[in-house]
């Protein structure tokens, strides 16, 4: 039985050094220039970068393991991806050292190890390289997800959240949270700047009452006006936080707020692996519960979706019960 060392030392290894591409990004391309509203080509940059990265180290590391990605390199092919694939080449290499340096044709062949299809049996790898684009370009949250999956469980989740501050009570102190969670092994929280591993777990709270949800700056992402109405249900006066991306499991997995719903808002949309996996074993390891809205686990065996799930509910274990009724009153389930 594997305690996943090697694997959980690689990962942190690999979320490091992409998130730190990530943040170059943004001092080179997002806050140096003026950017259009519609102008998405740094996270486009940065995404690319972050997951050459990350299957890079994953390759020399463990070869033989597949990797479900989000991006593929068709749009830095050819004379058409000239400019994003020198943008990529250049900034990607800004961050590695003069032996880790990639050729063109490697950064290209890396992004693609990122096709896998996922399924039920075996091992392979879920990168989310850029979760929260929006709050990546306005300066706020965004997260560098990795998670090991092995027969359909997730195994091993870093998550490393470049903007969060290490302190939520010092909003302004030192920003650059790493998150890490090994299945059985308990949930751990350090900085950027620092090794040192100190233990996460959900505030000390025993009703809802005493609760916070944490929500999506987008209200596209999860339904709003029903979050309103279910913390009526449960008795919840306090201001929700809100952010985006997996920083929200972060969140909730070290005390900051302490439910995060991700409520459908459409009958058709159907949540991917990478958005979740990392956040699943995080949230579970720090003494939460992740389910859908019908109160089942998420399944990540099915493929590179959980198309067998609807919305995520994720909270203390011991008020999940009371959090998953109060959803399903809401919704009329």
């Amino acid at each position: 039985m594997s305690d996943y060392s090697k694997e959980r030392s690689l990962a942190i290894d690999a979320v490091l050094t992409a998130s730190k591409v990530c943040q170059s990004v943004f001092q080179h391309l997002v806050a140096n220039e003026t950017l259009t509203k519609n102008d998405k080509s740094p996270v486009t940059v940065a995404d690319f970068s972050a997951q050459a990265i990350v299957n890079t180290w994953l390759e020399k590391e463990f070869p033989s393991d597949p990797i479900v990605g989000e991006e593929d390199s068709k749009d830095l092919q050819g004379d058409a991806g000239k400019v994003l694939r020198e943008k990529v080449f250049s900034l990607t290499n800004g961050v590695l050292s003069e032996d880790q340096k990639l050729t063109e044709e490697q950064i290209l062949q890396a992004i693609d190890r990122g096709n896998y299809v996922g399924g039920p049996k075996g091992r392979h790898w879920a990168l989310d390289p850029i979760d929260g684009t929006k709050g990546f370009l306005r300066g706020g949250q965004y997260a560098v997800c990795l998670a090991l999956i092995v027969d359909g469980i997730v195994q091993v989740g870093v998550v490393g959240c470049p903007n969060l501050p290490i302190d939520h009570k010092q909003p302004e102190g030192e920003k650059g949270s790493l998150f890490i969670a090994v299945r059985g092994q308990g949930a751990f929280q350090r900085p950027f700047s620092s090794a040192t591993e100190t233990p996460i777990h959900f505030a000390d709270i025993s009703s809802t009452e005493e609760s916070t949800f944490c929500e999506s700056v987008e209200a596209g992402h999860s339904s709003h006006g029903d979050a309103f109405e279910i913390a009526k249900e449960l008795g919840i006066t306090r201001e929700s936080v809100r952010m985006d991306s997996q920083a929200k499991y972060c969140s909730i997995a070290r005390g900051d707020a302490d439910i995060y719903l991700r409520l459908p808002t459409s009958k058709t949309y159907v949540e991917k692996i990478w958005d979740h996996a990392s956040g699943n074993v995080l949230v579970t390891e720090a003494g939460g519960k992740v389910t859908d809205i019908h109160g089942q686990p998420l399944d990540f065996s099915i493929g590179r979706t959980l198309e067998k799930n609807k919305g995520v509910i994720a909270s203390k274990a011991t008020i999940h019960d009371r959090v998953l009724a109060a959803v399903q009153k809401v919704l009329k389930i």
